[in-house]
């Protein structure tokens, strides 16, 4: 497993690289869906493969702890071998599930005691065990077990927060030595900086992370909440601590002007449940801006979803006939809207890394920023 830098912006932090992993390469800067449960919402794996042109997705760890559980995942061989995606997969730890349970859980600096929310029973989960946990799921790239803080936060809660974060890495990392991969090939551990909005504890969370030599570095925290610009802020303080010569995963995020903005502040990674979701609620990402599928504007346009030429997908519907699909509540409208904004969304970091290559990303980014955020 190798991170390898290709190509760099001179007006900028931009980089392309290429990660190694026991699934294939992957070519960055990367979007990477999120399949909570092992499963991208209402896209299927082919579909991930040919129209959208996915390097890698996720899954949660909490979800598939709970949900199918991991004796099934382990008899199938893996999370690989049960979904039949043949690409790399990054599991997040559970760690920002610690956050959004807030009222079921109870924190303590040996691990989290929590209830699930499909049948209230009582778990805990340790930095040991949700090693163990990631090991059996099988992903390629594995998540350090953190605390993400919300936003409004403290500083004195986040200060202790960011302890008993940094005090769990050593113990994921003693964890992960003592144990192997269970499948035939490798994984690879990422830390994951913290800190919430205040810069002497991001500069000492990033200082201690980097100190830990990792494969690659992941920065959590951020895109709960906070102004956009407090997060380039925290993201460029950050970027300019981490290793240069090792992948930077900017976890929850985001926007498509949010990628961008993230990726000339030397970010190579990205998730968000972002384009799926607003898909299912007939928000429409394309290169001239955002479209509301459902408003009474597009009853009769029979135009393609990206009116500029874009395919981002082999075949594009009308916009009248998807809207017709959301009004009549047609599961397909969501799937091909969905499919749409990943395919989109691939595209643009895919775009991005042509430009950095070619020398012109800063202005071609000014310029698609501008358009990405504007409302069709």
């Amino acid at each position: 497993m190798k991170f390898s830098i290709k190509s760099t912006d001179k007006n900028s932090n931009a980089r392309t690289g290429t990660l190694a992993t026991g699934h294939g390469n992957i070519e960055t800067p990367i979007f990477m869906p999120v399949g909570t449960v092992g499963a991208v919402k209402a896209v299927q794996i082919p579909d991930l493969l040919t129209d959208t042109k996915a390097q890698i997705i996720l899954g949660n760890t909490y979800h598939l702890y709970l949900r199918p559980g991991l004796n099934i995942i382990e008899e199938a061989g893996g999370l690989h071998k049960f979904n039949g995606w043949d690409k790399p997969i990054l599991t997040d730890s559970g760690g920002y599930q610690v956050y959004s349970l807030a009222n079921t859980r109870k924190l303590t600096e040996k691990g989290v005691v929590f209830r699930s929310h499909i049948d209230g029973s009582k778990h805990e989960f340790t930095p040991e065990n949700v090693m163990d946990i990631q090991r059996t799921i099988g992903a390629d790239i594995i998540m350090a077990f953190d605390e993400c803080t919300p936003y409004p936060c403290e500083y004195d809660y986040a200060k202790n927060s960011l302890k008993i974060t940094h005090q769990w890495l050593d113990r994921c990392i003693a964890q992960f030595d003592r144990t192997r991969a269970k499948y035939g090939y490798d994984q690879m551990l990422f830390p994951i900086v913290q800190g919430s909005v205040y810069k002497d504890l991001r500069v000492e969370s990033a200082e201690f992370i980097a100190s830990k030599n990792a494969i690659g570095n992941a920065i959590g925290g951020l895109s709960v909440g906070e102004p956009h610009e407090m997060m380039y802020e925290m993201t460029e303080l950050v970027c300019n601590i981490l290793p240069k010569d090792k992948p930077r995963y900017l976890m929850g995020v985001g926007t498509p002007e949010n990628i961008l903005e993230s990726i000339a502040l030397g970010i190579d990674m990205f998730d968000c449940v972002m384009p799926t979701r607003n898909a299912r609620h007939g928000l429409i990402y394309t290169s001239d801006g955002i479209i509301n599928i459902k408003n009474e504007k597009w009853k009769n346009d029979f135009g393609v979803l990206d009116e500029n030429g874009q395919s981002y997908v082999d075949h594009q519907y009308s916009k009248a006939y998807v809207r017709h699909l959301f009004a009549a509540n047609e599961i397909l409208g969501g799937m091909i809207t969905s499919l749409h904004n990943l395919a989109f969304y691939l595209w643009l970091v895919k775009e991005a890394r042509t430009h950095i290559f070619t020398g012109d990303f800063t202005s071609w980014k000014n310029t698609m920023v501008k358009k990405l955020s504007a409302r069709i």
